[in-house]
């Protein structure tokens, strides 16, 4: 790995996680691995970047040549390995527009959140893109979420910035071989990849949210699948 590479890992871990990627009406369903858009809005939100500024516009632009690795981290209890759970919350929402015009008095809407799921994400790419976000995540600017704002992490995001991924997977996962955990990560070229996510982000702002296809590779390993 080049001298002016660098790999900055993230560690999500807490009670609730949620990391949709298609999900924009009544049902707001998660994905099993985080999302490349919700990653990057923590991002953003570590280094206090303004939806559809300049700032972010710049970022966003860099970030496209990350590259990301998620990695599933099975979690333990009594030497059983605890399964992913989904949680379905029912939620009213008071007083939205209508299409047609008007005021709707309750909406009623249902987001799912996966449990007891811990998560490792690898970013590799340029050092100083890269050491920028390390500090911004040691002091963040705004409060960072694991996918919505309910979903408070609960140990420090912040997880290293090592020379190279393959030290930095050595560390973290002390060791052990990559090819033992479900992970996802971003296909080098489109043919590599085995599926596509509309989840690589273009632009936060409000008003016209943007996303990009992401061609990505599944390793299965040995965690257990949500329920």
């Amino acid at each position: 790995m080049s001298a002016d590479t660098a790999c900055l890992v993230l560690c999500l871990e807490g009670p609730l996680q949620s990391w949709g990627t298609t999900s924009q009406f009544n049902r707001r369903l998660t994905d099993l691995f985080p999302s490349r858009s919700a990653v990057t809005g923590l991002l953003c939100a570590a280094l206090g970047c303004n939806r559809g500024s300049k700032d972010e516009r710049d970022f966003l632009e860099r970030c496209r040549e990350i590259h990301m690795l998620a990695v599933a981290i099975p979690k333990l209890k009594h030497d059983k390995e605890v399964p992913i759970r989904r949680l379905e919350d029912y939620h009213t929402v008071m007083n939205t527009p209508k299409a047609a015009g008007g005021i709707k008095d309750c909406h009623i809407t249902y987001r799912h959140y996966l449990l007891d799921a811990a998560f490792r994400v690898f970013l590799t790419g340029e050092r100083q893109l890269l050491q920028q976000q390390a500090k911004a995540l040691q002091d963040p600017v705004w409060g960072i979420w694991l996918g919505r704002k309910c979903c408070i992490p609960s140990t420090p995001v912040f997880g290293g910035l090592f020379d190279s991924r393959a030290l930095a997977i050595a560390e973290v996962l002390h060791n052990q071989p990559l090819q033992n955990y479900a992970c996802v990560e971003d296909a080098n070229t489109f043919s590599e990849g085995e599926d596509s996510l509309l989840d690589m982000p273009c632009s936060f702002a409000s008003e016209s949210r943007q996303f990009a296809l992401r061609r990505i590779v599944r390793h299965h390993g040995r965690s257990a699948d949500a329920s």
